[in-house]
């Protein structure tokens, strides 16, 4: 049997699929989920989902005319992969977490310390871990990235506090080029700060905070065509610089109905970083 290119196959252009969004708690009470299992009687998430049908645009071809400050995105390419066991834990904290700060300091102007504070990685296959979220979501608010700073970098809190501060994501396939659940993302400029709802992230020692998004016709949503391992996507979800609007991107995996059944599964990983400067 002939050996099909994944090249050949990988979904282009504008999609038309749903995306997940967030339904209000019924009762009214404050949106919440847990991070770990819930304490006895307690449900994982008392908020709701509803899905809508919006349309994803390909930037491939032009995803170099996206700005992180005015879309809450960026793309670069062609990062030389270093010779890393993405299967080793503590592999990935140390060189992949250098590699990551090294990028985000060469790629963010005016950035003077980078401080990687976790990671996630994800797969599509079934019985993995970690899957795609389809939910779309932001992950820092405007009260959880000051947070972040007193949590990882406590003894310098304050003195960064008073500079810029950014929460970024940098975000690569690890077996691309990705023909499954591509990640969708919404430019800033379409975003209103009404359309985030901070939900309570419940940990077995902690309370942060992440946002969830409503449905709004106006948000506009992008996707980066087969995004290969040499790519990498920065992914803005806070900064103290943005004042009253949104501080972050709404963003998701999504199912693109043109990926063939027999598709490799995707297989990503996220990183998480403060940014200062």
């Amino acid at each position: 049997m002939a050996v099909i290119e994944p090249s050949l196959v990988i979904p282009r252009g504008p999609v038309a699929t749903d995306l997940v969004f967030y339904q209000a708690p019924k009762d009214g009470s404050t949106p919440y989920d847990y991070v770990d299992k819930p304490p006895e009687g307690d449900i994982p998430q008392n908020f709701g989902a509803e899905s809508h049908t919006v349309e994803v645009h390909d930037i491939r071809g032009v995803e170099t005319n996206f700005d992180l400050d005015k879309d809450g995105f960026r793309t670069t390419s062609g990062i030389e992969p270093g010779d890393i066991d993405f299967t080793n834990d503590e592999e990935i904290k140390t060189a992949y977490y250098r590699e990551v700060e090294r990028l985000v300091l060469q790629q963010i102007p005016g950035s003077f310390k980078v401080t990687v504070f976790d990671h996630t990685i994800r797969k599509s296959s079934p019985g993995a871990a970690r899957g795609p979220v389809t939910a779309v979501h932001v992950d820092q608010t405007a009260r959880s990235g000051p947070w972040r700073v007193h949590l990882h970098d406590p003894q310098q809190a304050e003195q960064l506090l008073g500079g810029r501060v950014r929460v970024v994501n940098v975000w690569r396939p690890l077996n691309g080029p990705v023909c499954g659940f591509p990640l969708a993302i919404a430019s800033r400029q379409t975003v209103s700060l009404e359309d985030l709802i901070p939900v309570e992230h419940r940990y077995h020692d902690r309370i942060g905070e992440t946002a969830a998004v409503k449905y709004n016709a106006a948000q506009q949503y992008y996707y980066w065509s087969g995004m290969t391992n040499d790519e990498r996507l920065l992914i803005k979800c806070y900064d103290s610089e943005d004042g009253e609007g949104p501080q972050g991107v709404p963003h998701a995996a999504f199912v693109d109905s043109r990926s063939p059944a027999w598709a490799r599964y995707r297989e990503s990983i996220e990183v998480r970083t403060l940014v200062y400067g």
